[in-house]
């Protein structure tokens, strides 16, 4: 699992369970709401410099990572390595807490109705299904992060207000819009492995957890 990926998850769950424990059943939507927003924001540490230097390396300003670091750090300080870092904010927040919501909430529905513990296929469906829709909602979020991460020190925008009103006055509405259909697919598939392999780990640890415990009993 990637380290920001893996630094989330470490985040999300105990946040989650504590959580859950603090509201009421039927609260539970704002439970994981708020889990997946302060997960993300641990997660950000590592995904926002990461994400300056793969956008910069995309429109060939670099030709490596290391290189990239280096100048970027050099020309523009540390604060460089985290530009655009509240327009991160803005798209990956409402990603991270509405995608978990979303697949929590669907996961608690489908257990309910089904009356049984959901199998890695299932969760995978349903990840697909977060992924998805989440990367929908969340597509003009991910253009104004993208345009502000590598404008560099050109400074096109101002800020995130900024940056809206210049699409939409220069581009159109379906400006912010643009690789919507790419983005909903590869998020799809990406919440279909991302969630199969959460929940696949999730019971094994469960399992090499209670191991211990029935052996212990047995002694």
């Amino acid at each position: 699992m990637h380290r920001a990926s893996a630094l989330f998850v470490g985040v999300y769950e105990p946040t989650k369970q504590k959580l859950l424990k603090l509201f009421p059943e039927n609260l539970s939507a704002v439970a994981h709401l708020t889990a997946g927003a302060i997960g993300g924001i641990a997660a950000s540490l590592i995904r926002v410099p990461t994400e300056v230097v793969k956008q910069r390396m995309q429109t060939g300003q670099f030709t490596s990572a290391s290189n990239a670091v280096h100048v970027i750090a050099s020309k523009e300080g540390f604060k460089g390595l985290y530009a655009g870092y509240g327009s991160f904010l803005l798209r990956d927040l409402p990603f991270d807490a509405i995608q978990f919501c979303i697949y929590e909430q669907i996961r608690i529905g489908y257990k309910a109705a089904a009356r049984r513990d959901l199998n890695d296929p299932e969760n995978a469906i349903i990840g697909a299904f977060a992924g998805a829709l989440t990367g929908a909602i969340t597509t003009p979020l991910d253009v104004i992060k993208t345009r502000l991460m590598v404008q560099g020190s050109a400074n096109q925008y101002k800020g995130i207000f900024d940056c809206v009103q210049t699409i939409l006055r220069e581009e159109g509405p379906s400006a912010l819009l643009k690789g919507i259909q790419p983005r909903v697919l590869w998020i799809g598939i990406g919440g279909s492995i991302f969630f199969g392999v959460l929940e696949s780990t999730k019971r094994l640890l469960a399992e090499r957890r209670s191991k211990p415990t029935q052996q212990s009993k047995h002694d």
